[in-house]
């Protein structure tokens, strides 16, 4: 695209490149997909998708594989801090540079065909793999499964974590509906792994249909592991069984698994700061599923908390709210700058009356009082990945 030449401008142009900022469908991108791939991908893949716990089983999967000699990627979404974050090779970030040669590659194929943030991020991520010619490739679906741009790959192993109700205006208002989304990336005669402890019938229905192998974590990892939280043993389980789908062509020991399922690391999962001798935790819980686990893990040290939140207005913020109120005391609402947020006076809507909650300007504003707060020792920040990524912007 002439005169685009940082990362920043590609971004910017690309925001304004499509009409809709989620349109599920693969006609668009399985266009290009094919002109740059006209034989697929040259590295096995992982596909995962689940309403929640993609990001730890993902971070599981590649924290045991950086402790082999193959070479691993992972594609992630959205970002906290840093666009660069969706495409890592062995730990590392692509560089600016690596990111814009492959929009440009994109671009040099694309003729009229309009894409998508997302589908332009898909595609960039299979560049730069296949440039780094990396052994695997972890691909964390965006939204639901089977319409969603990473299904564009016939995935090696098909991954899912669990079903919640998310995104009810594009995937469903029941477990089953959503369920038959997320099993649109399984494969015939390929391996799919689930970790939902009660799945939904919809989805052994369609791996009946269609012949996939599906196949069910039947308990979980019972080792320390270094991510806080019970749920945590459910997703390690899950990202072990898929690594073993794979021992035909990557063999990895049971050392090396246990090793690498305890020592990995996610930021924004129940991530616990000491801050001005207050301890802060922040974590991306951003649906009802999602918070009922943010509050179990603050049950087990009841103490006075306080909230830091906010959301998007498409989530079903009532029973969010309901959800962790045992477990919040006084409440800072903050706003957020994404067209997708909701306003100050939806949010403060959605609270009971009872509730204790006071508007802020800004994050920085909402932090600085939080810490000047003596009735408080414990701060949670929570409600959607934009929430956290103001605070930590805040607070680095």
């Amino acid at each position: 695209m002439g005169g685009l030449k940082t990362l920043s401008q590609w971004l910017t142009w690309q925001e304004g490149c499509h009409t809709q900022e989620i349109d599920l469908g693969l006609e668009r991108i399985q266009n290009v997909y094919s002109k740059l791939f006209p034989n697929g991908v040259p590295f096995t893949t992982i596909t995962v998708a689940g309403t929640n716990g993609k990001g730890s089983t993902v971070a599981f999967i590649e924290s045991v594989y950086l402790k082999t000699s193959f070479k691993i990627a992972k594609f992630t979404s959205p970002h906290i801090l840093n666009y660069n974050e969706r495409f890592m090779v062995d730990g590392s970030q692509a560089t600016d540079q690596q990111i814009c040669d492959a929009f440009e590659e994109i671009e040099q194929v694309r003729d009229n065909i309009s894409l998508t943030y997302f589908e332009f991020s898909t595609l960039a991520a299979l560049l730069i793999f296949a440039k780094q010619k990396v052994n695997i490739a972890i691909l964390e679906v965006g939204l639901g499964g089977r319409l969603d741009s990473t299904n564009v790959v016939n995935t090696d192993v098909a991954v899912i974590t669990n079903i919640a109700i998310d995104h009810v205006d594009y995937l469903g208002d029941t477990r089953e509906l959503i369920g038959h989304e997320k099993s649109g990336i399984m494969r015939a005669n390929i391996p799919c792994v689930c970790g939902d402890i009660d799945p939904p019938k919809s989805l052994q229905k369609h791996a009946d249909t269609i012949g996939a192998l599906l196949e069910f974590v039947q308990q979980p990892y019972t080792g320390r592991l270094s991510l806080k939280g019970d749920h945590q043993q459910q997703n390690a389980g899950l990202a072990a069984l898929c690594i073993k789908k794979l021992d035909y062509k990557f063999a990895v020991d049971d050392t090396t698994i246990y090793q690498g399922l305890e020592s990995a690391q996610l930021e924004a999962r129940f991530q616990i700061k000491q801050i001005r001798n207050k301890c802060v935790i922040f974590d991306v819980a951003h649906n009802e599923a999602a918070v009922h686990v943010l509050s179990k893990e603050l049950a087990k040290d009841k103490q006075p908390t306080l909230a830091i939140f906010s959301a998007l207005k498409d989530k079903n913020i009532v029973r969010m709210i309901g959800a962790i109120s045992p477990n919040i005391d006084e409440w800072l609402l903050v706003p957020l700058d994404v067209h997708r947020a909701a306003d100050m006076n939806f949010l403060i809507d959605q609270f009971p009356l009872k509730a204790v909650i006071h508007a802020s300007d800004s994050m920085d504003l909402a932090i600085d009082q939080a810490l000047k707060q003596h009735s408080y020792q414990r701060i949670v920040i929570f409600g959607s990945f934009h929430v956290v990524a103001d605070a930590l912007k805040v607070l680095k």
